[in-house]
């Protein structure tokens, strides 16, 4: 059986880090947490589970989550989280895999909970999403705040694996437009510092293509009225993020 780290960066999850560390006890051979200096209970309830936990600044989600990577002492990482947590399915099919790992990279469903219902359909799911993988092959790139995991060798094997990693993320309609009104400025500065430019028909088309996409496409009108609520979120995330790129233009 191979040995396994399994990796959380947290700030103020006293609410979520009990659920997210119970569900990956049976997988982790190691946990560590990276904590951003918590004003909560979240360092003293994971210490109390046996947790290993390290401090720091935080850095950006994508500098965080490397330097977290970094406290691993074993070569297979799983990166969660707080708000996500390892469905039963996802659990077994991790311990099947640790046996003996094949691939490079491991990638599974998301599923996200939207004010107390999972999730299904529109542009939220399958969300697959690589969080299992050999760290000297891989580390956190992306734009911020969305960060993701990259291969550093092209044509490395990435295999899927059966099971929904849960994600416990809005509470409140009010949550959600709260965090997309933080998330939208955070991106909007890092497409700045990269170049990117938005424009009139960046504004106007892109968000309602992403309803269309989320809604009609990809079936989102399944989930009923929460459904149509984070369509006509997602299209509104990206109004924001489009405007306030090109307020920096400006």
């Amino acid at each position: 059986m191979s040995s396994l780290s399994v990796v959380i960066i947290t700030f103020n999850e006293a609410h979520n880090i009990e659920r997210c560390l119970n569900s990956v006890r049976q997988v982790a051979d190691e946990i560590i947490i990276l904590d951003s200096f918590s004003t909560d209970d979240t360092v003293a309830l994971a210490s109390k589970m046996g947790v290993v936990v390290k401090q720091q600044q935080f850095l950006g989600y994508i500098q965080q989550k490397n330097a977290a990577l970094e406290l691993a002492s074993n070569n297979y990482v799983l990166c969660l989280d707080a708000d996500e947590a390892l469905d039963e399915a996802l659990v077994q099919s991790i311990l099947s895999v640790k046996e003996n790992f094949t691939a490079t990279a491991y990638h599974f469903n998301r599923c996200t909970s939207y004010c107390g219902r999972f999730i299904r359909n529109g542009s939220w799911y399958p969300d697959k999403k690589i969080r299992l993988f050999d760290k000297r092959h891989a580390q956190w790139g992306g734009i911020n705040p969305h960060d993701k995991v990259e291969l550093t060798v092209k044509n490395e094997v990435v295999q899927y694996l059966k099971g929904d990693m849960l994600h416990f993320s809005y509470y409140t309609i009010e949550e959600h437009l709260a965090r997309i009104n933080h998330y939208t400025t955070i991106s909007a500065a890092a497409l700045y510092a990269k170049g990117v430019r938005s424009n009139w028909a960046k504004i106007l088309i892109n968000p309602l293509w992403r309803f269309i996409y989320g809604y009609f496409i990809r079936l989102g009108f399944l989930d009923g009225f929460y459904g149509f609520v984070i369509a006509i979120n997602c299209s509104h995330e990206t109004f924001q993020k489009y405007i306030k790129l090109y307020q920096l233009q400006q």
